[in-house]
């Protein structure tokens, strides 16, 4: 069988009974980075064979999964945090599995990009989540061009490196809508920061992004977005 875990996106306590039952009970666990798994797994004080499942060596590392999967093993696939399968590439262990008629389950828990949503004081009651923009700016602006005329909410990921770049590219595309970019969520310095969008690129130049980021941008449509930045 194999089971989708979600895994703490950085608060620790976060992860629930069931997952900690399910990984400690796995003959493996499939994983982005052993580093990172290695050390949750460890603060738990479980011990597992861990197998890394990342866009580099899917193609050499699935039909081996897949074996295991049909000797009958228990399988738990992991992400570096949060739930597995969201814009990373365990959706590939997960078509595969179903194409073999092999049993999954999945043990749910957090996800970056709905606390960001739900902190944002955007509209939730529709929205689409992107996964992460293009690194460049020509492709990153038609990518952002198709969704200008949604009246919905738009959530997508982004990197620090890239992430005053994606903001005026999205001003450019979108207008100076409103929107809420949030890092560090779960953690210590967890942070939400709500404005309109030349408002956050200004921000941002002034306080140099670190860690992975949530940008959340409000729909083509009114907003009932009022909270101050």
């Amino acid at each position: 069988m194999l089971h989708l875990v979600a895994t703490p996106i950085g608060n620790l306590g976060d992860i629930s009974h069931r997952a900690l039952e399910v990984l400690s009970n796995a003959d493996l666990v499939i994983c982005e980075d052993t580093r990172k798994t290695g050390y949750l797994l460890k603060h738990f004080e479980i011990s597992k064979p861990m197998l890394t499942f990342r866009v580099d060596n899917e193609k050499r590392a699935l039909p081996r999964i897949l074996r295991l999967l049909e000797e009958g093993k228990t399988i738990a696939l992991v992400t570096d945090s949060g739930t597995p399968g969201i814009s990373d590439p365990g959706f590939l262990v997960v078509r595969a599995a179903l194409e073999k008629n092999i049993e999954i389950n999945a043990v749910p828990g957090p996800s970056a990009f709905v606390m960001a949503l739900t902190l944002s004081g955007l509209p939730t009651t529709s929205f689409t989540f992107r996964g992460f923009p293009p690194h460049k700016s020509g492709p990153r602006k038609r990518f952002y061009e198709v969704d200008a005329l949604a009246s919905h909410t738009l959530v997508y990921y982004e990197s620090p490196y890239r992430l005053i770049a994606s903001l005026q590219d999205a001003l450019l595309v979108f207008g100076d809508r409103r929107g809420a970019v949030a890092n560090d969520l779960t953690k210590k310095f967890e942070n939400v920061k709500r404005a309109r969008l030349s408002e956050l690129i200004e921000f941002f130049k002034s306080n140099p992004p670190k860690g992975e980021y949530t940008v959340v941008i409000e729909g083509a449509g009114k907003s009932d977005f009022t909270q101050p930045a």
